[in-house]
Parts: structure tokens; sequence; C-alpha cells
């Protein structure tokens, strides 16, 4: 895991200093290093120059002394031993800056209780990587009891620079994955033990019912028997028998054999009590770890969709199969055992109330004193656009018209990635009447955020492909990351822009520059896109938040009346003749003579202090 996450580190570009016990240590780390990016090479995910670059990147030492001081961030990677990392953290304590953050990248153990004898306990969380490390997208963020819930902010930001994907969970047993997946793996081997179906049959059932590329028993001989065995023996403490390894796995363990699968048979008739078995247990334990406050419903399937690469997360197994059934599943669980495997309150409720789908949240709202960040929040499939997501945002902007004391907002992406475009998978289902309904929606969405009453700056990072730049474009002004591509592309896919964008990009750059964009679908750079006019800032990747925070706070500084009164003055006045813009503009710029800010602007003037406005 070590080499894993320098490797990882340092494809993101961070100077990275790896320390380990002795020489010999060190030569396996960098070994396995090598040999990952050589398989990259031949996949031709990286060229060799960049392997060379990576490389240089990675210093190795063996000395603490020479790896920690200067440090911003320090991840412990060392094997799962408590008393092995209180030592190392121990002996960190003397060598860190104030201001470093320590992350261990346990996978069993309480980060509270890891962090006791830390000097500095508010800078100390989790940072546990998925095996491979630099290959595994997905990273679980985990605050102990004394942690900065700002360093938690700093290891996110962190995590996406890395081109991961990082989940807020709690400082529980398992954390969020393990808590469901180990289990999982566990049950597979109670359902072998008591002659419910064969190996191969679970198997199957597993890659089947979570849309897996492996099944329980494959994927337990390839990550390690063991490691299933004394993750399911820490669980058991924490929660007890409903949790405790089988006979059967702990056998296979101590025979340190492969799981047999392949040399058994496949029996279909007993496919259903596996599947029913298997999804009651992950459904039951995802919603207690949801009302236990542990982690979101999204974070929950996050895990399962990045971290352990299925195709559905438990949530969104318990929708398609409607949240009623879902529930008579974890009652037949239950029963298995009394008083040991609690169901959700939740659970229980929105199945009283016929509920078929369980709400996952796509878009977030943050607010910054007077500035709103409206959030797409699908990561993992750079926060392409689905018909939810957009009804979503709109729902968003709707919200916040009625807010008071926002001045301004932020469009942007969770990750550092705007949108890649329309959601294929289910735009490949569509019909005709479906995809003009989509764009129509696409439409509306658009509008409600051009309609907005106070400004909407887009910030674009990564990528604003297709759909994405046409709710963009819908924004006052973008401003794009360097590094950032934006483009229509829709061409490339059989179909044009249907939500807004080819019109809106040609009231801003005209029909000549429009069509080359449109017909050849080619994406441009944030840079470009300033030159071409639909950008009008182009901003360092690593401080934009930053810089569009600080830019936000500026517009929400001057008059609001004003701001919003001018906005409109601008758009309306668009489509007007000249002299009609001319008139509307003299009577909404007469009209602020009427308003309080406008006597307090011009007092502060005159007294040489900062206006106080309020929106009067």
């Amino acid at each position: 895991m070590g080499s894993g996450i320098a490797q990882a580190c340092a494809q993101g570009g961070f100077l990275v200093r790896v320390r380990d016990v002795d020489a010999p240590a060190i030569a396996r780390g960098r070994g396995l290093i090598e040999k990952m990016l050589t398989g990259a090479i031949e996949r031709k995910k990286l060229t060799p120059a960049k392997r060379d670059e990576v490389l240089q990147h990675i210093t190795f030492t063996t000395e603490l002394s020479e790896a920690v001081p200067g440090a911003s961030l320090v991840i412990e990677a060392v094997f799962e031993e408590e008393s092995v990392k209180q030592a190392l953290f121990r002996e960190l304590s003397g060598l860190v800056g104030p201001d470093t953050i320590v992350a261990t990248n346990t996978s069993s153990f309480s980060v509270t209780h890891l962090a006791e004898g830390f000097p500095r306990p508010e800078r100390f969380a989790g940072l546990h990587f998925f095996y491979p490390a630099a290959i595994n997208k997905l990273v679980e963020v985990v605050g102990g009891t004394a942690t900065d819930p700002a360093v938690l902010t700093e290891l996110e930001r962190f995590c996406y620079l890395l081109r991961k994907i990082p989940i807020r969970t709690a400082d529980a047993a398992g954390f969020c994955v393990n808590r469901y997946f180990v289990p999982y793996l566990n049950e597979a081997t109670r359902l072998a033990e008591e002659g419910v179906a064969s190996l191969a049959t679970i198997e199957e059932v597993g890659r089947e019912a979570f849309g897996a590329t492996l099944g329980p028993f494959e994927l337990m001989n390839v990550t390690g028997i063991p490691i299933a065995f004394h993750s399911a023996s820490s669980l058991y403490r924490a929660f007890g028998p409903a949790y405790a390894p089988s006979k059967r796995l702990e056998e296979q363990f101590r025979s340190g054999a492969p799981w047999p699968w392949k040399e058994t048979e496949v029996v279909p008739g007993r496919k259903a009590e596996v599947r029913d078995r298997l999804l009651g247990l992950t459904i039951g334990i995802a919603t207690r770890l949801v009302e236990e406050g542990v982690a979101t419903p999204e974070a929950v399937d996050r895990g399962a969709t990045v971290g352990l690469r299925r195709r559905w997360g438990p949530f969104g197994q318990l929708s398609s199969i409607g949240v009623p059934e879902g529930l008579r599943l974890v009652e037949e669980y239950s029963r298995r055992w009394p008083g040991n495997f609690p169901i959700s309150k939740a659970l229980i409720d929105r199945a009283s109330r016929g509920d078929r789908a369980w709400p996952l949240r796509l878009v977030r709202i943050e607010r910054e004193g007077p500035v709103a960040w409206v959030l797409l929040d699908r990561p993992e499939v750079l926060n392409s656009l689905s018909s939810e997501l957009l009804e979503q945002v709109e729902g968003a902007f709707r919200a916040l018209e009625n807010e008071h004391g926002i001045r301004v907002v932020v469009l942007a992406g969770s990750s550092p990635v705007f949108a890649a475009g329309a959601d294929i998978a289910e735009m490949e289902r569509k019909t005709l009447a479906d995809g003009i309904d989509f764009g129509l929606l696409g439409q509306r969405v658009a509008e409600r955020v051009e309609r907005f009453p106070a400004p909407v700056i887009a910030l674009v990072e990564g990528y604003a492909l297709g759909g994405g730049l046409e709710l963009a474009l819908a924004a006052d002004f973008i401003v794009a990351a360097k590094g950032a591509q934006l483009g229509l592309p829709e061409v490339t896919l059989g179909i044009h822009p249907g939500m807004g964008g080819a019109s809106r990009l040609t009231r801003l750059i005209g029909r000549a520059k429009t069509k080359l964009l449109t017909y050849t679908g080619v994406p441009v750079s944030a840079e470009e896109a300033y030159r071409l006019g639909f950008v009008v800032k182009v901003v360092p990747a690593a401080s934009a938040r930053a810089e569009v925070q600080g830019l936000a706070e500026t517009i929400a500084s001057r008059a609001p009346l004003a701001v919003r009164w001018v906005k409109k003055v601008v758009d309306q006045g668009l489509d007007a003749s000249l002299p009609g813009a001319l008139h509307l503009e003299a009577v909404s710029a007469g009209q602020t003579f009427s308003t309080a800010d406008r006597t307090e602007g011009m007092r502060a003037f005159l007294e040489r202090r900062k206006p106080n406005f309020e929106g009067k």
C-alpha cells in the first residue's frame, strides 16, 4: 500500500519522500512502483516521459528525520499492527511542524485511539486508500473526535488533486465500505458452510447481483483470505455475533489455500436464496450505516461503485428492487440474528409509505457568507448530467431564490471537474420523444440558472463538455481553471447540442466560431476559450476555488440591488433595439436613486469609509 500511495501522490504532481526500514524494503517498494508504471505504459495509460517524471518526484530514505521535516502531509502506511503504528506516531511527533497533517492509512483501527498521545490531534486524521492504491480511485477520509473539520476538507481537496474520489466517514469500526463489504464476503462463506449453494453458485450470484467483475471467493483469493478473516474478526468484536467470521472462513484462512470455487458447479436453482441473503445483509447494514451517521447514502454507494468497482451501490440496488421489497429481505436476514441485526427505522418508515426509491443527493449547496456554491456531485462519473441531477440543480436554484443574504452563486463541480457531458448510459436508452423531453428539461434548468436574480459564476475545472458546457453558458460568465477543456462534442455521438448551448454560444462568439466548435466537436483549452470570448478569466488550477470565492465576495460587497438590476438591464437589453435598451438602462439606473443603498454608498464615499449595503 505504501508504494501505491507514494506513486499516486507523485503522479498527482507532489514531491514525495518515502521512508522504509532498510535498503531491501526500499528496493522492493521502488520495484513495485516501477512495475506498476511499466504496466501503465504497456496499457498506453502513461508515456515513458511521464514515468520518468513520476520517478523523479520520489526520493527514498531509511531515516525518518530525513523524510518528515518540512512535509505538508505525512501518510503512515505500515502494516496493521496497532502498537507499531502508535510507536511510529510517537516518533513522528517530534519531527512534524505545527501545520503538518498526519494521516493514517488504517483500515481497521480507531483514528481517535491512534491519535491519543499525538501532540496535535486536531491535525491527525484517517486517509484510507483502497487496493491497489495507485489505481483504485476511492479514499475514505476519516475524522477522529479531535480532528479539525478544516483538515478533513483539506484532505478531500488533496484526494481530488490525486484524481481520487474521497468519501467522508465517521470514525467507526469498518468505517464505511468495509462495514458492509467484509460481512458480504463472510456471508458468502456462511452460505457455503450451511450447504445452501456451491462455491461456484455463490461466486456467480456475487458477480450478477452486484454488477461486480469478481465474485466473493475470487476476490478473497486476489486480495488475501487473511485480510477477510482478520477484518471479520474486528467487526465481530465491535458489533457482535452477526458479524462473526464463519468456521469455513477461519478454516480456509488457516489452511493457506485459495478458495477452490472453480472446482464446483453452478446450480441455478440455488441462486435466488443466495441473492436474497446477500442483498438483505448488504441493504440492512448500509441503511444502518446512514442511520448511525457513519456516512451518507451517496458515500455508501460511491464506496461500492468506485472502491469495489460494482455497477450498483446498496442504495441503487434498493431503489431498483423497491424499498418495500428491500425491507422484506432485511427482515428475513435480521430474523437469523435476533437482537443483533437491528433494522433501520428510516427503511421501515419509507417502506410503510410505499416509497419506491431511496433518494440520493446529486447536488450540494454550500454557503460561505453571502456566496452560495451549487456543486454538481457525481464525481464517480465526472458529474455527467442525468435527468435527476438536472432536476436537483433546478431545485437548488429555486431554493436559493428565496434565501435572504445570498448575493452571488457559484456553479461548480464538487470535484475539480465541472461536468463531462450528459449521462450517456441514460441517453442511450432514450427514444425520440425522450430525447426532446431531455433537451427541454435541460433548457428549463439552464433558464432557471440564467434568470436567477443574483449574479451566477460558473467555475469550470477539468471538463465542461456537451451538456456541461451548455449549463455553464447559462451563468453570467465562466471562469476556467488552467488545464480545463471546454467544448460541444455532441456530433461525435450522432446528436447535437439541445440545452441551449449553441444558441447561447452564438450570442457570445458569433455564428462562424460557434459552427466551428459544434461542427468539429473538438474541445478547446481554457486559454483558447478565453481568446474566443466565452470564458472571461483563466485562473491557476491549484487556487481556482479561492480565486473565484474572492471574486464572488468582491461582487457580493457591492450594492446588491444595483448589481441585480444591471444584470437585468444587460440581459434584457441584448434582445431589445438600441433605443429600447438605452431607455431600459436609464430608467433602471434612475430607480437606484430611490434606494437606501444609493444613500449609503454616496455617503460612505464622501466620508471615505467602506459602505455597508443592505439591499434596501
